[in-house]
């Protein structure tokens, strides 16, 4: 325990965990292997030329041959000289030829000797995985033993699936960032956003999302699933729903079985219900849209849908609140906003929001590699406040951000890749 009574563990990895020497001595024998067969490439071209010039003498030789047979040229001794001549040219061609051949025995040895070392590496690495996991499951049940034996009142332990998660006093902190991987659609996909099934009763809690924007940054057409986090990581069991009309932005959200998201070129929220296909569309009562009051750095992102543990808000500006964020709650199974709140904070100088017990939280980029938590607004009290909670990040641009209640983690879509964090709590 630590001084402030929270059960913590500290791995320790050591430096020589992965043989980088052996992945170097790797690169440079591909590297090496590369420069051999360019060279071989380039003998071939020229011994090619040889062999045409060879091939034209021989003829002409054995042109010479049909004569002297038939009678018709008389030889001599310089005739016999330059044919000896040829002959001995032909010979030494025909050595180099040989020692080509038995260069690229060479050659087939070290990639023999490199697929050995690949194939080491790999074993090496499955071991060293399934090493690290015992480690995992010894520290799994290390804290456990730690938290049987101390009080729960000064344990951080998770909330349970109900309102009693919000028995808290904000967020303490944020966890490193944890890079899940690259958006299904590629490294060109920069913007977009991922998560999972926000809402806390839901028939499929464990369902993920990735919806990647087209390379415009704008357009959203489709939602790839997976029905677990490990079909995610493997890339398996995943179906594309197509996004009937389009939707446009990166603020969407799955709860309760649909998908939420900006309808495109519109100041409508959509709703797709992902068993029937029924979409389901609403006005926001003068939110403004088309890129107007987005957040820095991430452009189309007028409507931005949020979870928690109380249900589902949108988040966006109007004309009237001069661009600064209004708060709306959706009533139960409604697109339309039941109550708002108008707070004082710009959106555009905010790079995302979301939310979390009621209590709207914006970032802001601090450098390349840090956003932090700045500003808070709590729709309980109608309090404002200003945080500074470190957010790390592994690109400049933060395209989307998103709390999920049932794991209490933030979903980062980071310039095409997948990141996820531990939101911890003030006890």
């Amino acid at each position: 325990m630590d001084a402030s009574g929270h059960c913590v563990c500290t791995v320790i990895l050591p430096d020589d965990t992965f043989p980088l020497r052996r992945i170097e001595l790797l690169e440079s024998s591909a590297h090496n292997l590369t420069l051999r067969v360019q060279r071989e490439m380039e003998k071939l071209q020229e011994y090619g030329q040889r062999l045409a010039w060879y091939e034209a003498k021989l003829q002409n030789a054995s042109h010479r041959l049909q004569l002297l047979e038939a009678g018709d040229l008389t030889p001599t001794e310089l005739d016999f000289q330059e044919l000896r001549k040829e002959i001995g040219e032909m010979e030494s061609f025909v050595g180099h030829l040989r020692s080509s051949l038995n260069g690229s025995d060479t050659t087939v040895e070290v990639l023999q000797n490199m697929s050995v070392t690949v194939s080491a590496l790999e074993s090496y690495d499955k071991n060293h995985v399934v090493a690290m996991r015992q480690e995992l499951t010894t520290l799994r049940q290390r804290l456990a033993e730690c938290q049987k034996d101390n009080p729960p009142a000064l344990i951080h332990q998770p909330p349970l699936p109900s309102q009693s998660m919000c028995n808290h006093q904000g967020i303490w902190r944020i966890g490193k960032p944890t890079v899940v991987q690259l958006n299904w659609r590629g490294a060109s996909y920069k913007a977009g956003a991922w998560g999972k099934e926000s809402a806390l009763r839901a028939r499929r809690k464990e369902r993920y999302w990735v919806a990647p924007l087209n390379l415009d940054g704008r357009r959203l057409d489709s939602v790839r699933l997976y029905g677990s986090y490990q079909d995610l990581l493997l890339a398996r069991n995943s179906t594309d729903q197509l996004i009937t009309g389009f939707g446009q932005g990166a603020g969407p959200v799955l709860y309760n079985g649909s998908f939420y998201y900006n309808c495109y070129n519109a100041r409508d929220l959509c709703r797709l219900d992902l068993e029937s296909g029924a979409v389901d569309r609403k006005a926001v009562p003068n939110a403004t849209f088309n890129n107007r009051f987005s957040y820095a750095g991430t452009s189309w992102q007028g409507l931005d849908l949020a979870a928690d543990e109380s249900g589902l808000w949108v988040l966006y500006a109007t004309e009237r609140s001069e661009g600064d964020i209004v708060i709306g709650r959706l009533g139960p199974g409604s697109l339309a906003p039941e109550k708002t709140w108008q707070t004082s904070q710009y959106k555009p100088a905010a790079t995302n929001a979301f939310m979390v017990c009621g209590v709207l939280y914006a970032t802001r980029a601090v450098s390349t590699r840090r956003e932090e938590i700045f500003y808070a607004y709590d729709t309980h009290t109608g309090q404002e406040s200003r945080l500074s909670l470190p957010l790390d990040k592994v690109t400049d641009v933060v395209r989307s951000l998103s709390y999920n209640p049932t794991d209490h983690k933030l979903y980062m879509f980071s310039d095409g890749y997948l990141l996820r964090y531990d939101v911890l709590f003030r006890p």
